[in-house]
């Protein structure tokens, strides 16, 4: 056999090794194969993760809705700081999400590993620090509610249970991020699905049974977060775990880790910066409209995760699917994908803008009893009606740019309009009273949506579609 013939039969066995161990790694091949289809099936096992993410808190509020709307006031407004803590646990998940699907997108197994053992560590190492930072000033972080004391009692205990499962919630975002970005988001649905069928049935058993009230509620979210860390780890570590059962603790290596922060660190400080102006918008709703006004707001957000959690479950999708296309050098078929997405997204923002406009208050009355409750959660419902569609432009849209890897663009943009809510809360609340807020809202996503999906457009116009 002469030499060129031995160094395309290596180049071949070489091929054949790498393709044998994707195969074996349980990862997803997504740069072949139709577009839609492929789409569709990375998006709705994330988008109904995302749903059962919302229905914790929804199952939680239901219940304690039939002890009133101040149990659901002291929650509500505990849920914007857990949202804060969960904002930052999309560090490392963005950054195992992106930087294994890129890994993927070249076939280097062996980097995909590194990246995932990389982000299990430093998810572990928040979550632990965050525990810790939230127990010691957990007190006069919830006095800037400005919450009734009893109210501010209610509140302190449910944040302390919960904080007792942070570590297990961030190890779920990252594992979850590193299934996503092997292109199996199956798994992480089938463990969120038993976690919130575990939470349905202890709730009503510690709220009502044992009489723990918000405590309660507290109680078996944490045993069901408990419970879905405890399956992923034991998925990962058997025989045929994903990424040949990756390392979960390493020694952090500067190069994976400061991959892991620039993926990861501006989607965190969005979200983060956007759950403190929400905390910061209770606030003045509470000055505005009391509990209930915290109320309408806590519990319309969550009523509202129906549009966003299903924008993000296809952003999630289109961000996996869109990195191993860029990396594999097939930019053509990610940016059809988007177009695939936001079709999609924008026809559900209308249905679920039609629901808000017309029928707020039969949707708010399926989680309060009070007819003042309703009224007032109808109200900010109807607002929200108008910024649905924006919601999912910019949310879809995010998708492509993280998917390029250029996290930062709608970070900016996000940052940018919602840092202007509480300049225009405060000025319309003027003239409005507690519309003004609701209405600052609206205004902010409608010009969160326009110019993220329009830098969008020039960034592909000018920089990547000549070369696709």
């Amino acid at each position: 056999m002469d030499e060129n013939a031995v160094f395309i039969n290596k180049i071949i066995t070489f091929a054949a090794h790498k393709q044998y161990r994707m195969a074996n790694s349980g990862i997803k091949n997504l740069t072949e194969g139709r577009i839609f289809r492929q789409l569709a099936g990375q998006a709705v096992p994330v988008m109904a993760t995302g749903f059962i993410q919302m229905a914790y808190t929804l199952t939680d509020m239901g219940w304690l809705g039939h002890l009133g709307s101040r149990e659901m006031a002291a929650v509500g407004a505990m849920g914007i700081i857990l949202w804060f803590v969960d904002s930052l646990a999309l560090l490392p998940k963005m950054g195992a999400e992106i930087g294994v699907a890129q890994s993927i997108g070249l076939r280097d197994v062996e980097r995909a590993k590194q990246v995932a053992s990389h982000t299990v560590s430093i998810g572990l190492l928040m979550g632990v620090a965050t525990t810790i930072m939230l127990l010691v000033f957990a007190r006069p972080v919830i006095s800037l509610f400005n919450l009734e004391t009893e109210l501010n009692i209610m509140a302190s205990e449910y944040l302390k249970i919960c904080c007792l499962s942070l570590p297990a919630m961030f190890l779920i975002f990252t594992f979850s991020g590193i299934y996503n970005g092997t292109g199996n988001t199956s798994t992480p649905f089938y463990f969120m699905t038993i976690g919130l069928v575990c939470n349905m049935v202890l709730d009503p058993l510690f709220i009502f049974g044992f009489g723990l009230h918000t405590r309660g509620a507290a109680i078996a979210t944490v045993i069901s977060q408990l419970l879905v860390v405890a399956l992923f780890i034991i998925k990962i570590k058997k025989k045929d775990g994903i990424l040949e059962r990756f390392p979960f603790f390493v020694r952090l290596r500067r190069n994976y880790t400061e991959a892991i922060i620039r993926l990861g660190l501006p989607v965190a400080a969005m979200n983060c910066l956007f759950s403190l102006i929400n905390f910061y918008m209770a606030r003045i709703a509470s000055i505005c409209g009391g509990h209930l006004g915290v109320m309408s707001q806590t519990t319309g957000s969550q009523i509202e995760g129906i549009t966003w959690n299903s924008a993000s479950g296809f952003s999630t999708a289109l961000g996996t699917f869109s990195a191993q296309n860029h990396a594999a050098g097939k930019n053509e078929r990610a940016v059809k994908a988007y177009k695939y997405t936001l079709i999609l997204l924008l026809t559900l923002g209308f249905a679920v803008s039609c629901a808000f406009l017309f029928a707020g208050k039969p949707v708010f009355s399926l989680f309060v009893v009070e007819e003042k409750a309703q009224l007032a959660g109808a109200d900010y419902l109807f607002y929200m009606g108008f910024s649905q569609m924006f919601m999912m432009l910019e949310i879809g849209t995010a998708g492509i740019w993280n998917g390029f890897g250029r996290t930062s663009p709608p970070a900016v943009v996000s940052i940018a309009f919602n840092l202007l809510r509480i300049p225009l809360a405060l000025w319309l609340t003027q003239h409005y009273g507690i519309d003004g807020v609701w209405l600052a809202i609206v205004i902010s996503s409608v010009f969160k949506g326009t110019v993220s999906a329009v830098w969008w457009q020039v960034v592909w116009r000018k920089k990547y579609k000549a070369s696709a």
